[in-house]
């Protein structure tokens, strides 16, 4: 459609001209900005979930995954570049191999260039080429020169025309080929096919041969579970007995309890494959040059205890035991939810948008023999009378249609802790949003945003450029977030302005970055600099041939670390004092002297994944998360990303704490 806008009748085939550069966001992404290559095994995204069934149905022997990558570059095939998952096979290795010298064939026939092993590894869960291997399949990504940039006909920097024509007979011959050598070979890819599986039901790989989660969030687990119906990956409940495990959390082998409600996944069932990468507490990196991130054991990205086990677990039954309804009472002067789940935020949302007024409890309580954590919602028939007689009712609905438990409480004296009527049960004022972006802006981090508001909590949001912000009223909103990007107007004096008067800033990833040293806005970066003495007169002599190398020391494709939380400050509610972060840069800050530092990094915070020693000696003792009061209004700062990809399941609850509760 952009190209259609622009282009000239005769194609201009200078790719600094016009209808050369995409404008933001570009044509890769779908509505909500989400990149569906990397959403195989999340499916966050409908396409994504609908595709998915799909390949599910059928299962293919040998999975293409077709693409385009910058124009300078020629034409990528199979085999792959290190590091491959230890879990794939030595045929699926082998066939890839074949399958690339008969590409190498007809290309070298035509004299078109290309190159293998290099850049794009198999390892990352969630692509066009490793999801398929994970599930049996050859799977192997072609990238063709061109992506968004060639047009019909683009020079390229070695000066010759490239041209759609030429791109598409690439993946013509590549396409064709590959169905060649499979029909070729066509009785052994159906053999291993058969074998893959089979030895997934009888013999799985690896170590651990079932993973025990916790049933310590039901509203968590449901959302895990949603996760592994849709990969097709077979689970239950219904167990109870000790047993000895790794502990994810404690990272050490111990006894443990299996309840009969914690979910049970057993490593003997035809996707043990694709069981295995998804729970696997440290996934072995051979080669550190990586072309995406490096952990994403689930027990860390949905915050949930658990455990991995060498012996067989075998559930019992498929479904987890009923939870006992709680008995309503018409006569209770308010109602209590916990809050410690995305579904907890929905229900709030809910509430907030039928103008229902809501408080929460800074601090635990309890009331009628039952525990309310800090943070648990209140809603009390004081300040609701609005509402009329559809008040008990019309909560009740609302709590059955996200699946939480709604509890009555009797008396506005409560058991132990803070009164419903203290000062320590505080209003939550409905938040009028404005979600910010700019031609710098990152449109993964942004669709990320986007889409949890609209599409998964369902509460309003507005979007607003940040250019316009110095003509615009920003007294339309109480709640600004930029998200990862680059904004000339973040730390300027009407923003500043405004969040003195009551207003509530949340910056996330590199807008941190850039409050730094802002008039006003607390947030320093850690000074981790090694003195003249400390420094090796050496480090300068570098190698060109080991540059690559050389680079990945001062790298972190995404690890993952577990940063220290102030569950007590509202930023941290409804987390225990610990919370798992999926670190994708070497950005760390100073503690605040006038500031709440919420969630920080110690010594000994690195859990798993691939990181730089440089970076790794960087990332001790600073703050990740944290929050500054500036006069009337405050500032979050998230330095790291809470909703990388929508599948970092736990940071939905951080990131609607600094939306909701933070400031209030």
């Amino acid at each position: 459609s952009f190209y259609n806008s622009v282009r000239n009748v005769s194609p201009d085939p200078l790719a600094f001209t016009r209808e050369h550069p995409e404008p933001w966001p570009g044509g890769r992404s779908n509505h909500y900005y989400f990149d569906l290559n990397r959403d195989w095994a999340w499916q966050s995204q409908k396409e994504t979930q609908a595709r998915m069934a799909l390949y599910n149905r059928w299962l293919p022997h040998v999975h293409v995954d077709f693409h385009e990558q910058g124009i300078n570059d020629p034409y990528y095939f199979a085999p792959a570049a290190e590091p491959f998952h230890e879990v794939i096979t030595s045929w699926q290795r082998e066939f890839q191999t074949t399958i690339g010298k008969s590409n190498a064939k007809y290309f070298d026939d035509k004299g078109w260039m290309y190159f293998t092993k290099e850049r794009f590894d198999l390892l990352y869960p969630s692509y066009g080429d490793t999801y398929p291997i994970y599930n049996g399949s050859v799977g192997m990504t072609f990238e063709q020169g061109g992506s968004g940039r060639a047009g019909l006909a683009v020079i390229t920097n070695s000066g010759d025309t490239l041209t759609l024509a030429d791109r598409i007979a690439h993946h013509h011959t590549t396409g064709l080929s590959t169905i060649e050598v499979a029909s070729q070979h066509a009785d052994k890819v159906v053999k291993e096919f058969r074998d893959y599986f089979t030895k997934s039901r009888t013999k799985p790989e690896g170590l651990y041969k079932s993973y025990i989660i916790k049933a310590t969030n039901p509203e968590k687990l449901k959302d895990l579970a949603m996760l592994l119906e849709r990969n097709g990956i077979r689970f239950g409940y219904g167990v109870s007995r000790t047993a000895r495990g790794f502990n994810y959390f404690s990272g050490k082998t111990e006894s443990f309890t299996v309840d009969k409600n914690d979910m049970i996944i057993s490593a003997y069932q035809p996707k043990s494959i694709l069981a295995k990468v998804l729970f696997e507490p440290e996934t072995v990196v051979t080669d550190s040059n990586t072309y995406d991130i490096t952990a994403w054991a689930l027990p860390y990205a949905y915050g949930l205890p658990a455990f991995a086990t060498a012996d067989v677990i075998k559930p019992v039954t498929e479904t987890p035991l009923p939870a006992s309804g709680d008995i309503q009472a018409q006569s209770a002067v308010a109602y209590a939810a916990e809050w410690n789940s995305v579904a907890d935020v929905k229900f709030l949302a809910s509430l907030l948008k039928q103008n229902i007024k809501v408080r929460y409890a800074e601090v635990p309580f309890e009331s009628g023999g039952r525990k309310f954590g800090a943070g648990s919602l209140i809603i009390t028939r004081t300040g609701n009378e609005s509402q009329g007689s559809r008040f008990d009712q019309q909560l009740q609905q609302l709590a059955a249609k996200w699946e939480i438990s709604l509890h009555p409480v009797a008396s506005g004296m409560v058991d132990r802790g803070a009164d419903l009527g203290s000062g320590k049960v505080r209003f939550i004022t409905k938040p009028k949003i404005a979600l910010v972006l700019s031609d710098e802006t990152s449109s993964l981090a942004y669709g990320e945003i986007w889409h949890f508001f609209e599409q998964q909590i369902g509460y309003p949001v507005s979007a607003i450029r940040s250019k316009d912000i110095p003509r615009i009223s920003l007294g339309e909103f109480n709640v600004l977030i930029f998200p990862d990007g680059n904004y000339s107007e973040i730390g300027g004096d009407k923003v500043a302005d405004w969040v003195r008067s009551g207003g509530k800033l949340i910056a996330l990833e590199s807008a941190v970055a850039q409050l730094v040293g802002k008039k006003g806005f607390n947030i320093k970066f850690k000074d981790n600099k090694r003195s003249e003495k400390e420094k090796d007169p050496y480090s300068d002599l570098k190698r060109y041939e080991t540059r690559e190398r050389d680079y990945i020391r001062s790298s972190i494709p995404g690890a993952i670390y577990k940063v220290n939380l102030d569950n007590t400050h509202p930023l941290g509610f409804g987390f225990p004092d610990f919370y798992y972060t999926l670190k994708l840069d070497d950005r760390v800050y100073d503690f605040m002297s006038d500031g709440w530092n919420v969630g920080v990094f110690k010594k000994n915070n690195y859990v798993t994944g691939f990181v730089g020693q440089n970076v790794k000696q960087k990332l001790v003792d600073g703050l990740i998360f944290g929050v500054q009061d500036m006069g009337s209004g405050s500032v979050v700062y998230l330095a790291d990303d809470p909703l990388f990809r929508s599948f970092w399941e736990n940071g939905k609850l951080l990131f609607s704490n600094a939306v909701f509760m933070v400031g209030h």
